[in-house]
């Protein structure tokens, strides 16, 4: 018997141990269902969370109750997280966009300060991940879960140059640009003006 409430215990403190995420309550419904006797009313979240250090996921939940919807729909973002990777931990390696639905954005890299440049329920993607610089813009659907689901899409797109260079079979300096000959380009025009 004491055996087995030591197995138990453990796992809770396995869970316990597990790294701490932040969540981002973007929407919150009314919504109504009709019946016999009248209506019955609940509620319906959104609920963006992450660990602010590439992971990040999303959910929805329903519920009679506000409190017990966001619960659900927390519940559902932790099991759906995706891992994005980040150049120098602040930015996305490169442009994409991504689509779900009427829901069309688009993402860009952007230069250390420029800060998030995103609107409503993207920011709070982009919150959680745990970007610091991007600029990006949704076009088409306003609809928040058409938004963070076209926003989820693009990121699922984003490949690092390590993942680029081992499926090519390349080193990773084989496939960026040279900075050292942008400098000296760079440096020969200021000699010469």
């Amino acid at each position: 018997m004491a055996r087995d409430d030591n197995r138990g215990g453990n796992r809770r403190n396995q869970r316990d141990e597990a790294p701490e995420f932040a969540d981002r309550l973007v929407a919150i419904n009314r919504v109504s269902k009709t019946v016999k006797g009248g209506k019955r009313f609940g509620f319906a979240a959104l609920v963006v969370v992450g660990d602010q250090k590439g992971r990040v996921g999303f959910g929805k939940g329903k519920a009679k109750e506000v409190p017990e919807a966001i619960r659900k729909a927390t519940e559902q973002a932790k099991r759906q997280m995706i891992r994005v990777q980040l150049r120098e931990g602040r930015t996305l390696h490169h442009d994409m966009s991504g689509r779900h639905g009427a829901g069309k954005v688009i993402m860009r890299t952007a230069p250390e300060g420029t800060g998030i440049i995103a609107g409503g329920p993207m920011r709070a993607v982009f919150e959680m991940l745990g970007v610091k610089d991007v600029v990006s813009k949704s076009i088409g659907s306003q609809n928040p879960y058409n938004m963070i689901r076209a926003t989820m899409d693009g990121l699922k797109k984003e490949q690092s140059p390590r993942s680029v260079a081992q499926r090519r079979g390349k080193k990773v300096a084989d496939i960026l640009p040279k900075r050292d000959d942008a400098a000296d380009t760079s440096t020969q025009t200021a000699e010469e003006a």
